[in-house]
């Protein structure tokens, strides 16, 4: 049977990845226009997890409160998961260099902003705005691995995309501990986010430089279109679910009972992208991927869940280490770079072997996973000095082995079969699993932390953290066994 092709759409002919004449070659500048806007979303992903180091620093630099203090990590999670979705729906609809520049341009702003703000609440407030535009510019990261690349080529650039995801949510807190060491406690905690502007002015120059411009529109060729009421119904229900747990996180629990709308909104959501498909018409995230796309929503509850598990232990580890163990801020993140080396050299082999290998190889990393962060519930609690340097490292360097061999798969997998049309929204759906993975998981490892060492002290609440998220990630091991059997299933069919 011959396979029928869709008409072009005018979105797709905004990617004109091979010269904008229609051809099959590959750009040649492919690889420089990745390298890229890889340095535009590591920038973008490091500054989740560089602040975590920085919370005593800028209660301190503020004379402000910690559940105040939590709002600059929380608030931009919360924004930035926000605005994932529709920034990868502008990206497909207007093209990848436009909201790189737009949302780069907004980021070095805002960056500026939160470093010089004379007071907490416009520091929140710049890193609310600096979220939204980490939005817009992280799913141009998938969008453009879509337009780019095919075939084993997209596997092993997608290793790569998902070793940056992995190495800078575990550098973070390295590099973050190095600023506040090398600026000081009090003020430390600024230049965390004045380093974006240089970095930012340089990433600007080279997407001006080397990301092509999209093609004009030929005449009579329709304008993009986009979904407005779709972008809105979307980000309520992924605002009622992320405010709800940001609030948790410093004691609020009554936002909670605001959770059941979540489902309603979502089904609404879902309701309205059916009835702009039937129209004809260009919907925020074509809800048909999710059942017509082998491994789509599987790959995103693989993702959720994972983010939900490990984000959360990274969290309390820095908390534990700073607080009931008195570690600076510098040596809290050296012990926790084990991850981001694991994660280095897993990330592009998987990304390299996957397509060959397909999901058992995400079962694989995920059983790695969860065996390294039980070992660590059973024997770091109550380590210090010397025996914390022998155990934490290491067995956090074999988790990250597991998570590089997560997380690179695990996009290649999940958008393999994604037209590129919806590559941008389709890969900002992932990524919101993430961002919501994490921010529930910070919750989650903290809450229970927070709880245990109440009742039973120190010992036992970074143990309770390790267990809890252990579990977690096991949920992601079995969202990928189910994974597994779909993938054999079709192949057999």
């Amino acid at each position: 049977m011959v396979e029928q092709r869709e008409p072009p759409r005018a979105a797709d002919a905004l990617a004109p990845w091979s010269g904008g004449d229609g051809g099959d070659e590959p750009d040649p500048r492919r690889w420089r226009i990745f390298a890229v806007s890889l340095v535009v979303g590591f920038m973008a992903l490091l500054d989740v997890t560089i602040v975590n180091v920085a919370i005593p620093s800028i209660q301190e630099g503020l004379d402000t409160s910690t559940g105040t203090v939590q709002w600059v990590v929380s608030g931009y999670a919360l924004s930035f998961g926000l605005v994932l979705v529709t920034g990868g729906r502008l990206g497909d609809a207007y093209g990848r260099r436009l909201l790189l520049l737009v949302g780069l341009g907004l980021f070095v702003v805002t960056s500026a902003a939160v470093g010089l703000a004379p007071n907490v609440e416009l520091v929140i407030l710049a890193r609310l705005l600096q979220g939204a535009a980490a939005g817009l510019l992280t799913p141009q990261n998938s969008g453009l691995i879509q337009e780019l690349f095919s075939g084993r080529e997209r596997g092993r650039a997608f290793g790569i995309f998902g070793l940056t995801v992995s190495v800078s949510a575990a550098l973070g807190p390295v590099l973050g501990g190095l600023i506040i060491a090398l600026f000081g406690e009090e003020d430390g905690w600024r230049w965390i986010f004045l380093v974006n502007v240089p970095i930012g002015l340089a990433a600007l120059v080279a997407v001006l430089r080397l990301v092509p411009h999209t093609r004009p529109r030929e005449s009579g060729e329709a304008r993009p279109r986009l979904d407005p009421l779709g972008s809105v119904l979307l980000g309520a229900a992924v605002l009622l679910l992320l405010y709800p747990v940001v609030r948790a996180e410093s004691g609020n629990y009554l936002w909670l009972l605001a959770l059941p709308l979540v489902p309603v909104l979502v089904a609404v959501f879902v309701g309205w992208e059916h009835r702009v498909v039937r129209r004809g018409g260009a919907p925020l995230l074509d809800v048909t991927l999710l059942r017509r796309t082998p491994g789509f929503a599987n790959g995103i509850a693989v993702g959720t869940l994972y983010f939900t598990g490990f984000t959360g232990l990274v969290l309390v580890l820095s908390i534990h280490l700073q607080t009931e163990m008195g570690l600076a801020p510098l040596t809290t993140g050296l012990l926790l770079t084990g991850f981001a080396l694991g994660s280095a050299v897993s990330a592009p082999l998987a990304g390299r072997v996957v397509t060959t290998v397909g999901r058992q190889l995400s079962v694989a990393a995920l059983v790695t996973v969860v065996g390294a962060v039980v070992a660590m519930a059973v024997l770091v609690p109550g380590r210090e000095g010397g025996a914390l340097w022998a155990l934490l490292p290491p067995l956090l360097f074999v988790g990250g082995l597991g998570g590089g061999a997560v997380i690179s798969p695990n996009f290649t997998l999940t958008l393999d079969q994604v037209p590129p049309r919806m590559g941008g929204a389709a890969g900002g759906a992932l990524q919101t699993g993430q961002r919501i993975g994490s921010a529930v998981g910070s919750a989650l490892g903290v809450t229970a932390y927070t709880v245990a060492l109440g009742l039973w002290g120190s010992e036992a609440g970074l143990r309770t953290a390790f267990l809890v998220s252990a579990a977690l990630v096991a949920l992601a091991l079995v969202a990928a066994v189910v994974a597994l059997r779909d993938e054999r299933a079709g192949r057999e069919a």
